[in-house]
């Protein structure tokens, strides 16, 4: 059911903050052996790079649309040298930058004043078209890379896998459970 007014919409950041969680969790539990795989249909593009690719898309929207209200952009990562631990650590720091995205938007009543860099220079971009660009990409991503490694003959750890299927926020200090699903 959607809701009827903005006012009982759920708060975008725990939203972001969720689909955050299961990327660095789903990072974090990858086997190695799967970072190497090839992702059929996308040219020239191993898991470790697809990974990548999400850091990297996440600092190209803060530099575009938080350059000129004063969000700084994280470094972008090099996609085939980055480890799994680096990578954790770059997706909670460019986390941070999607956040703060979403705090101006709120703070500016459900819209992110214009940027110039942004395609549509004048329009102002609602907080919810970010999120679900957001949460419909890593999704996505992750889907894929679930697809590939099944393909290849690898059953991936019931952490990797149950991770995803976690959309609700959970209390600090929770772990995700480990049995049960795959």
């Amino acid at each position: 059911m959607v809701p009827s007014a903005r006012d009982e919409w759920p708060d975008p950041r725990a939203a972001w903050r969720t689909t955050n969680r299961i990327t660095i969790e789903f990072v974090v539990a990858l086997p190695a052996s799967v970072w190497t795989l090839d992702v059929p249909a996308v040219p020239r593009r191993t898991v470790r790079e697809i990974l990548v690719h999400l850091h990297n898309a996440r600092c190209r929207w803060i530099k575009t649309l938080g350059r000129e209200h004063g969000i700084k952009a994280p470094l972008r990562v090099d996609q085939r040298r980055a480890t799994q631990r680096q990578l954790a650590v770059a997706l909670k720091q460019s986390s941070m930058g999607i956040e703060a995205l979403l705090d101006l938007g709120l703070a500016s009543g459900g819209e992110l004043p214009p940027s110039k860099g942004y395609v549509w220079r004048n329009l102002p971009v609602d907080v919810w078209h970010v999120l679900a660009y957001f949460v419909a990409h890593e999704a996505h991503h992750r889907g894929q890379i679930v697809l590939v490694a099944r393909q290849a003959g690898l059953r991936l750890p019931p952490a990797v896998v149950n991770a995803l299927w976690w959309w609700k926020e959970r209390p600090k200090g929770t772990r995700t459970r480990t049995a049960g699903r795959e």
